[in-house]
């Protein structure tokens, strides 16, 4: 039996989550390139632009993150060692145009340029999670972020190579589970631990492989707990009391907002000259609890108790790369992901469980990539995917699908050195098959940029594309309580595939101490499915139904990195990072857009100790959709100091204080805003260290 959020609110207040402290700092932008950073050794020379490092998602060739023709953001192993224990959306909150789904900290998505859910792709190693995250915001992501050696994200036309699910960007977590390379000096390894005071909280991870012969073995931990949070106010917004007429509690506590979570995982892959063959399988397992409404009274007898979540999946990966005798073809490259995924609400009262979902499935994608020629780069892939999907419980509101999936794309590059051109072009095909009925959709997609490189430093593009996505299981069949957005949830299985036009300039200037890199976007879509009340009621929950409508949006994104100063080992580098979008239907505005951002940080590296201090303002946002609660603005204050105890060992010490004015922080773009804040004032310690 699965909890349901009080009918005193309606779903879309109901709806409204937090963003964790990880979202509610925001993570820093990392270029992949990296090239304008202040540099790690004090004693480099600022001036000397570092080569741009490959951006693995953008493309199955060589690709630089200073000639991608649109907008892509990496998080390196160094960040990750660093960063706070959380879900993905969470880690990647706060990078331009991306903001967290967060269901309390056990399960958040990215939101990226507006967009979530379905029109959102996670990928393990360039293969899909074969979860359940993306069907509903209580389910978490199945794979952890301190898994991955590097997690790239994409928006706009270069997700093309992914499908028709990545409408709105694709986040790729790439690990070294399966070992592309063989170890240096036989063995290495990472580990890195902190604790937070906010929470009670700690987390460890570590990672290893080691040389055996022409074999690579290589084994991975990961394993974080933390308590229910503390916040600056009482957890129910001022602003849902006022309006349902509310008692609330006043204890300064999230409650139900514990996590345990636990992956390990283990791979091994045959590396010679040519490339390497090899095969992995990791574990998790994750029980979180999910914030409900604290109140005093009114309250309502037939609202259920509290709900726990056990998620765990136990995944299986091949992948390999072998280098070509061939005229034509340089590299073949497979990557083939399979798992089986269950996720159980659990009564926090009885220990009952309530409805189960399970996934079971395969996906697997090959590569076969062009032998560059004069300029020109290019690869033909295929993907496929077969996965079956069921609900079980008194509130399974979806029937058992059978999902299939076949893709067949095209990706090719011109570089003529100070201009060149970028396509793509893929079709998909997509069956969803129940007892009773069957859909089948065929999507192409396509996309063409030009790209203007006047002078060394500078870069301009425009891409223009299409991109077709077919509809998920629950808009098509859902029928029955959803509590994990407050509402009854009707699909509708006449609907068509959803497609969107999109038109997107790029700006770079990469110089020796400055480097900008800014992004005007527009997307129009045909039959954009949508979720609205309508006013009715069953089962004493708000009915929400899908159904298609025309829409519209556009925005913009900024990040600009200055080193400022330099004397000997000391050195001062400026960013900063601004954002915005907004989104029509032909109903109104859509749910859950969130309002403009701007972060600026100030870096000071002194020897071997970097101090950060960042500030964080997000805007208020009042234009909302129908039942939706607007939004405060906040601003947040961090410093964080990292220390380099020995110039000649990769160990790191830091100390880290977040949101340091003890701010109130809603996220709009989270379910549950209005009944739990983000946290609140903490104090986070940690080390890293590679060997």
């Amino acid at each position: 039996m699965t909890r349901r959020l009080t009918t005193r609110r309606n779903a879309f207040a109901a709806a409204s989550l937090l963003a964790l402290a990880a979202a509610t700092m925001g993570a820093a932008p990392v270029w992949a390139a990296d090239a304008t950073a202040a540099p790690a050794d004090p004693a480099a020379d600022p001036t000397d632009t570092a080569v741009s490092q490959v951006v693995v998602t953008a493309a199955p060739y060589a690709v630089s993150l200073d000639t991608v023709t649109s907008s892509v953001n990496v998080l390196t192993r160094d960040k990750l060692d660093t960063a706070p224990p959380a879900g993905l959306g969470d880690v990647l909150n706060g990078l331009p145009g991306l903001r967290s789904t967060f269901y309390g900290p056990g399960a958040s998505r990215p939101v990226i340029r507006g967009l979530a859910g379905p029109r959102v792709m996670v990928l393990q190693n360039g293969v899909g999670q074969v979860d359940a995250s993306s069907l509903s915001p209580d389910h978490a992501v199945a794979s952890d972020p301190a898994e991955a050696s590097r997690i790239e994200v994409l928006r706009g036309p270069s997700t093309l190579a992914y499908g028709g699910s990545g409408i709105g960007g694709v986040v790729n977590m790439i690990d070294d589970r399966v070992p592309a390379s063989r170890a240096e000096n036989g063995v290495e390894g990472r580990i890195a631990a902190s604790a937070s005071s906010v929470d009670d909280g700690w987390g460890v991870s570590g990672a290893a492989k080691f040389n055996a012969g022409p074999l690579v073995f290589a084994v991975d931990a990961d394993r974080r707990r933390s308590d229910d949070y503390s916040v600056p106010t009482s957890p129910v917004s001022s602003r849902l009391a006022a309006r349902d007429g509310l008692t609330v509690d006043p204890e300064k506590t999230v409650r139900n907002t514990d996590v345990e979570m636990d992956a390990y995982g283990a791979g091994v892959s045959y590396v010679h000259d040519k490339g390497f063959f090899g095969l992995s399988v990791k574990r998790t397992d994750t029980t979180y609890g999910v914030p409900y409404e604290q109140i005093l009274a009114p309250i309502d007898p037939d609202a259920e108790g509290p709900v726990s979540i056990h998620l765990q999946q136990t995944r299986y990966d091949l992948r390999g790369e072998q280098e070509l005798d061939n005229p034509w073809f340089e590299k073949v490259r497979v990557s083939i992901g399979h798992a089986d995924y269950e996720h159980a609400e659990v009564s926090v009262e009885d220990g009952e469980v309530g409805t189960r979902f399970l996934s079971d499935g395969t996906e697997g994608r090959v590569e076969l990539v062009h032998r560059e020629h004069d300029g020109h780069q290019g690869a033909i892939g295929f993907q496929a995917l077969s996965r079956s999907f069921e609900a079980i419980g008194d509130e399974a509101f979806v029937p058992s699908v059978d999902i299939k999936e076949y893709g067949v794309f095209t990706l090719q590059r011109l570089d003529r050195g100070d201009w060149g051109v970028d396509a793509g072009l893929r079709f998909d095909t997509r069956s969803l098959e129940t007892a009773t009925q069957k859909r089948d959709f065929d999507n192409v997609s396509a996309s063409l940029g030009v790209f203007y490189k006047p002078a060394e430093h500078q870069f301009y593009a425009l891409t223009l594309s299409r991109n077709g996505r077919a509809p998920t299981e629950f808009e098509l069949f859902a029928d029955g309580p959803h509590p994990g957005t407050g509402g009854y949830e009707k699909g509708d299985d006449s609907l068509d595939s959803e497609t969107v036009t999109s038109l997107e300039g790029t700006y770079r200037w990469t110089g020796a101490r400055l480097r900008v890199e800014g992004h005007l976007w527009g997307a129009w879509y045909d039959n954009f499915i949508e979720e609205a009340p309508t006013g009715a009621e069953e089962d004493n929950l708000p009915v929400f139904q899908y159904y298609q409508t025309g829409a519209k949006f556009h925005g913009a994104e900024l990040e600009v990195g200055w080193n400022a100063w330099r004397s000997g080992e000391q050195a001062v580098r400026l960013e900063g990072v601004a954002d915005y979008v907004r989104g029509s239907t032909d109903l109104g505005a859509p749910a859950r857009i969130p309002p403009w951002s701007v972060t600026g940080r100030a870096i000071w590296t002194v020897s071997r100790v970097e101090s950060e201090l960042e500030v964080r303002h997000v805007a208020e946002q009042d234009r909302v959709a129908t039942y939706e609660l607007p939004t405060d603005a906040y601003t947040v204050v961090n410093l964080k100091v990292t220390v380099k105890p020995f110039a000649d060992e990769p160990l790191r010490l830091f100390l880290e204080g977040r949101n340091l004015t003890d701010e109130e922080v809603r996220e709009h773009a989270s379910f549950l805003k209005d009944i739990a804040p983000s946290p609140g004032r903490s104090i986070r310690t940690g080390i890293a260290w590679k060997f």
